[in-house]
């Protein structure tokens, strides 16, 4: 990891970040259903659905991910 870059874990259960998620969706993943096949987040308790959702959106459109938002927050703090 890069410094000053902070990495959030979307899915505990399989050990994704938002970073795992923006490669994918740098490479061609296009829908949630291939990020579950490739990455299997949200396939055991589901409760990082919503969050690999939109994280998989923001990378789409490549927005920045909430891990670099609070990362500018907290500079912005400091």
């Amino acid at each position: 990891m890069e410094e000053g870059i902070r990495q959030m874990i979307v899915c505990v259960c399989r050990r994704v970040s938002d970073r795992d998620i923006e490669r994918l969706a740098r490479s061609g993943c296009a829908s949630f259903d291939e990020l579950q096949m490739e990455l299997g987040v949200a396939t055991c308790c589901g409760q990082c659905a919503d969050c690999a959702r939109k994280t998989l959106t923001a990378s789409l459109r490549h927005e920045p991910s909430t891990a670099h938002h609070m990362e500018s927050v907290e500079m912005a703090l400091a």
